[in-house]
């Protein structure tokens, strides 16, 4: 067993004074990849990616947004929308965080890894297609997605994402790709307000985006069992041939922006199932690439509980 943690130190000039999106949130997470590792004993590769091709950029972002970022690139401090800051280093953390996210998904893809996390800031679920927010440059799980296809390694992909905010970014983007299933609990009613049972996606499309809104306070019992009993059986039935990750852990109980009461604990417990439907699948791995979370602890105890719930999953001689 194979975990790859992709990650680069270059990532945390993307810093403002105060906000929760903050670099130690990066180490906190890569080192829950490494105690994840360690604790089944797999292989660790510590990687460092390049930025994301200007080309996947392109098949994913509106011209018109991209020259709105190269325009503030290297200028004052600025805010795309009240969350979500531009500094100095913020463009090029935005470029390597989609390019850790292509390239773990590409390692998984080629057999290289089995397990790959790309551990990156700025996250990216809430981008769409024309703007940015919600702490979101570029939408990483989408680019994974377009690189995936790009290649010829996979046309028909599901992402999941555990997030506590819907990734509405990342639904706008596939509301109408009949090849592209989105999964997804989350808070609700909470920000960014979408997300509802109702959103299954439009057009050819229709029933491949699923949604399992979590009321405040639902814990451990209620986030596994929307997976479980619906969620990754829709993933199942969809019969992708990659699986992506939105990996978000404001879900946790300890998160401060956030009223859902989930433990790692959950969170390992979805992710062996994950790993288990991944085998079932036929699927060489599962790659990760990371979304929100803000308490420290909660961070790196969850990452570690992932890793290891995957792992244990694919391969269930390595753990209970």
């Amino acid at each position: 067993m194979t975990v790859w943690l992709l990650t680069d130190a270059a990532m945390d000039a993307h810093a403002s004074a105060g906000h929760p999106e903050r670099p130690e949130r990066r180490a906190a997470v890569a080192d829950g990849v490494r105690d994840g590792a360690e604790a089944v004993g797999a292989g660790l590769v510590e990687q460092r990616a390049d930025e994301v091709a200007a080309e996947l950029i392109q098949a994913v972002h509106d011209p018109s947004y991209l020259t709105l970022l190269a325009a503030a690139e290297g200028g004052a401090e600025m805010w795309l929308d009240p969350d979500t800051y531009l500094v100095r280093g913020s463009l090029r953390a935005a470029h390597l965080a989609a390019g850790a996210t292509v390239e773990a998904a590409m390692a998984v893809a080629d057999g290289r890894a089995e397990v790959a996390f790309a551990v990156v800031r700025p996250p990216g679920h809430h981008a769409t297609a024309e703007r940015g927010g919600g702490f979101c440059i570029f939408n990483n799980a989408a680019l994974a997605v377009a690189a995936l296809r790009h290649d010829g390694v996979a046309q028909r992909i599901a992402i999941l994402d555990w997030d506590v905010h819907h990734g509405d970014g990342t639904q706008a983007i596939f509301e109408a790709d009949p090849d592209l299933c989105y999964a997804s609990t989350h808070q609700s009613p909470f920000y960014p307000g979408t997300g509802s049972l109702g959103e299954r996606g439009s057009g050819a499309a229709a029933g491949t985006k699923h949604n399992r809104p979590l009321p405040p306070g639902a814990g451990n019992d209620q986030f596994v069992a929307a997976w479980r009993d619906a969620l990754l059986p829709a993933v199942e039935a969809f019969r992708p041939a990659a699986l992506i990750i939105s990996a978000g852990y404001d879900a946790h109980r300890d998160d401060p922006l956030a009223h859902l009461e989930v433990t790692e604990d959950g969170y390992a417990a979805v992710a062996r199932s994950v790993g288990q439907m991944s085998v079932r699948l036929g699927l060489p791995g599962v790659a990760l690439t990371l979304e929100g979370g803000y308490d420290l602890a909660a961070l790196r105890a969850s990452a570690a509980a992932t890793v290891q719930g995957l792992i244990e999953g694919r391969c269930p001689s390595e753990g209970a």
